[in-house]
């Protein structure tokens, strides 16, 4: 039986990134995915000839220094990152904003609509940004996360004035903060705000978690566009730069049972078994739990951590073709839709698009391929008397959607394929279909494990399920700060040069 330093179970971007950073330290790597292709919930699949990306999104981390552009350039990946203008559009009753990639610009727009006070406005978001720089600077010097060098630790204390923005804000949800600047009845503020906070931290502002939501309405600005050919293009060559650095990389093979032994993990698989000394488990807490072969009681953590992802989401798809030559904007672009903004921002409510570029090839037809996405709260489903027909009516409603909010999507559908929570479990390996991790409802919950520790001896999670959680750039900072934890006496330059300060 073949014995490894360390085998990561599945290629998530948390996976992905913990078996590229082991590897890069030396480690023998295995890294096992049950599907064909890398990526989980950030993945481009096939179907009937054309490719999608698995759920409607952006990804963050391709600015200059940031994490992603990092490995494109050190690695040489062959990754083309396109940035947009506007990064997304949304449309809601009464008004359209898109959103540019110059931060100060949006604040302008947003205090130009209808109905918006603009100076309080203004004020709302000059403290907003104060948070979000606080926040936003750990992700671009990854060094500042845990687990914590000597250095990085005296760093942290020479910049603790950075931190006080923050404080007045933990524990609280963003609805204080509106109601504090005599914003709270600012219609297209709050539109914004919840549709932004859904589709990022998942939860609305009355809500959610003001820290995590204050960071998250950065996200627009920090180094977010499109990959050329779909997120999948970034996984694979992940992947493959993990397996050129002598990473065993094993495909459409599922693990069926994991087993501490005398010698180690023993890790049982499709393909055959292996052994390990350390295992990273990029996995949702219940497929952790199945291949464990554990019931509910025998590890609390990991029960803790599930039933707070069966309070999120999963997801409802339509995977549309359009007719070649549909009247669109060339560029790839996304879409961010609300019919009622005064109704809950799911089941159909509130849709994110994502619509591949012309230049892409994405499909046998020769038209573009559109994701569009919207939250399903998975009590409900898991409660409905008729879970097809419920998921069928909110479908209707995304068909409804589109065409109210954006037409000439609508008019240019050449072909249509649904999915519901099931296909997204098929398509990505997600036990359930669950999506987007835990949402960040506010608490100082939301802050538990924020140092990587192991759950049993030599076993880590990683993935949106645990902390940074949520996006494609949390998640592969996760793995690599999981794998410096693991692999505590390896010491190499991962990461881009600690800035000043």
């Amino acid at each position: 039986m073949d014995r490894y330093d360390v085998a990561v179970i599945g290629a998530g971007f948390g996976g992905l990134a913990a078996a590229l950073t082991a590897a890069e330290a030396g480690a023998k790597v295995a890294l096992l995915e049950q599907l064909r292709y890398p990526g989980g919930c950030a993945s481009t699949f096939t179907r009937r000839g054309a490719r999608f990306e698995s759920g409607a999104t952006l990804f963050s981390g391709f600015g200059e220094g940031q994490l992603f552009a990092e490995w494109i350039e050190r690695l040489r990946l062959p990754v083309t990152f396109q940035p947009l203008d506007p990064v997304i559009e949304l449309r809601a009753p009464g008004f359209t904003l898109p959103i540019p990639p110059d931060r100060a610009a949006f604040v302008e727009r947003v205090a130009a609509l209808p109905d918006v006070p603009a100076e309080r406005a203004r004020a709302f978001f000059a403290e907003q940004r104060r948070v979000a720089d606080a926040l936003w600077s750990l992700f671009d010097d990854p060094s500042l996360l845990p687990p914590l060098s000597a250095r990085a630790f005296a760093r942290h204390l020479a910049r603790a004035p950075r931190y006080l923005p923050l404080l007045r804000h933990v524990g609280r949800p963003l609805e204080r903060m509106l109601r504090r600047h005599g914003l709270e009845g600012c219609a297209p503020l709050r539109t914004y705000l919840d549709a932004v906070c859904q589709i990022t931290v998942q939860a609305g502002t009355r809500e959610v978690e003001a820290p995590f939501a204050l960071g998250a309405m950065d996200y627009c600005f920090r180094g977010t566009g499109h990959v050329h050919g779909g997120i999948g293009e970034l996984a694979w060559a992940l992947a493959h730069a993990a397996e050129a650095r002598g990473a065993a990389l094993r495909t459409s093979d599922r693990v069926k049972a994991l087993t501490r032994t005398p010698e180690g993990w023993r890790v049982d698989a499709r393909k055959g078994s292996l052994l390990a000394d350390r295992v990273v488990a990029n996995l949702t807490p219940h497929a952790l739990r199945r291949v464990l072969g554990a019931e509910v009681g025998a590890h609390p953590r990991l029960d803790a951590l599930a039933e707070r992802v069966e309070r999120g989401w999963g997801a409802a798809m339509l995977y549309l073709v359009l007719e070649p030559g549909a009247q669109l904007r060339p560029e790839a672009h996304h879409l961010e839709l609300v019919v009622d903004p005064g109704a809950p921002f799911v089941e159909g409510n509130h849709l994110f698009a994502s619509i591949s570029g012309a230049d892409e090839d994405r499909s046998e037809s020769g038209g573009r391929t559109v994701t569009v996405s919207t939250h399903v709260p998975m009590e409900r489903l898991r409660a409905a008397e008729d879970p097809g027909a419920y998921v069928a009516r909110i479908q209707q409603r995304m068909r409804e959607g589109l065409a109210t909010r954006a037409p000439e999507l609508a008019a240019a559908v050449r072909e249509e394929m649904t999915a519901s929570p099931r296909t997204f479990e098929r398509f990505t390996g997600r036990d359930f279909g669950y999506v987007g991790g835990i949402p960040r409802r506010a608490g100082l919950g939301c802050y538990a494990g924020l140092w990587p520790r192991a759950l049993l001896p030599d076993l880590w999670m990683v993935g949106d399920s645990v902390f940074p959680g949520q996006s494609t750039l949390a998640t592969a900072l996760g793995g690599v700060r999981t794998t410096h934890a693991m692999l505590p006496t390896h010491t190499p330059a991962l990461l881009p040069a600690p800035a000043a300060g």
